[in-house]
């Protein structure tokens, strides 16, 4: 049996068989609820793991798999008790429950003291510009790295496929543009006079994108291919507050699935959080969305991404995000939102409605 102090340290486990004897699989266990019931129960202090009966080792070892698992999900802070294994709620049964989660929590990095009494999300999206990221980063670094290195780019990667696909979204964005009037689109020639004289109007266009901070596809898309050949010759370096990692560290320990919403492409956000001042943070996110969901001020985007998380409810979704338009829009389609307040962020109307946040820890 398991022996366990009212902290749920371990005093006491079973001893695994020996070599050739393999260790129980957890489809063993399914028959064995139907005629026997496993107990925990607490004698002066101490956790004892049980059964009603038990008429073979096969029936012990396979108790020992099930409750070594949920030994190891308590300690993680989730739920052993549920099936779907959320962040601990409620537990019934022990008298010192609220010591022993503030416990568990200090261990996840947490540092309120009420942990217990707020509710976790199911799934936290992040947005990356002024959320988890310096809006100077964007807007200093990478902005300016890629509108200095197009034309370099270009040249060096002209008759690739994906160059190509990237010069194809371009042409017909460009030429949307000059049909809307939009300032700064030039004409894209076709191949005929060279590609010298395609890769300079190419240049042009982007630059003016750049210039205008667009959020479009075609722009984003080039970025990112143009931001990874700096990643990988070490020329850049993704930046994240110092708050952030400890917060993804703690979301994950907690079972809460975190993703990236972002007007950049899902090839820069892994980029940006693969290559970070504190290392890679990629496996703490479970997935990115990008423009191809739609743009992050409609609300309909936020429902395509509800749909793709499988949520029970919107609310089930903690959204957090610099922009007020963004978190309106968010907010339309049921989600929970809370805006990052951050240094150089653009400053909020007045009675805004939502609440803030300095640090993600605040969560």
């Amino acid at each position: 049996m398991y022996v366990l102090s009212g902290d749920w340290s371990i005093i006491s486990s079973p001893s695994p068989k020996p070599y050739p004897h393999k260790p129980p699989k957890c489809s063993n266990c399914a028959p064995l609820f139907m005629k026997t019931t496993a107990v925990l129960v607490r004698h002066h202090g101490i956790y004892v793991w049980g059964d009603s009966w038990i008429s073979a080792k096969t029936q012990a070892e396979c108790y020992h798999y099930l409750f070594d698992a949920a030994i190891k999900l308590h300690h993680l802070g989730l739920d052993w008790s549920t099936p779907d294994h959320g962040p601990i709620q409620n537990v019934k049964g022990f008298s010192s429950i609220n010591s022993m989660i503030k416990r568990v929590a200090t261990k996840a990095g947490t540092v309120e003291s009420d942990f217990k009494l707020q509710p976790y999300p199911r799934c936290v999206v992040l947005d990356i510009e002024g959320t988890t990221t310096p809006i100077s980063f964007v807007t200093d670094v990478l902005f300016p790295y890629a509108r200095d290195n197009v034309g370099r780019h270009l040249s060096a990667t002209y008759d690739s496929a994906e160059t190509q696909d990237d010069i194809k979204l371009l042409r017909s964005q460009v030429e949307d543009d000059l049909k809307q009037g939009v300032l700064g689109a030039v004409p894209i020639p076709l191949e005929d006079p060279g590609k010298e004289k395609v890769i300079a109007s190419l240049v042009a266009n982007v630059e003016a994108m750049i210039k205008a901070d667009r959020k479009i596809t075609a722009l984003k898309q080039l970025q990112g291919h143009i931001w990874r050949t700096g990643f990988e010759n070490n020329e850049l370096e993704g930046v994240v507050f110092d708050d952030v990692p400890e917060a993804l560290e703690k979301w994950h320990a907690l079972g809460i699935k975190v993703y990236i919403y972002s007007s950049g492409s899902r090839l820069a956000q892994r980029l940006i959080f693969g290559n970070t001042n504190y290392g890679d943070l990629r496996k703490y996110l479970s997935g990115f969305f990008d423009t191809a969901v739609g743009y992050k001020r409609e609300t309909r985007s936020y429902v395509e991404i509800i749909e793709s998380l499988g949520v029970d409810k919107p609310s089930d979704i903690l959204f957090v995000t610099d922009v007020y338009q963004e978190a309106t829009a968010a907010k339309a389609a049921g989600l929970e939102v809370v805006i990052s307040i951050r240094p150089g962020n653009s400053p909020l109307p007045e009675n805004h409605g939502f609440k803030t946040i300095n640090s993600f820890l605040e969560i």
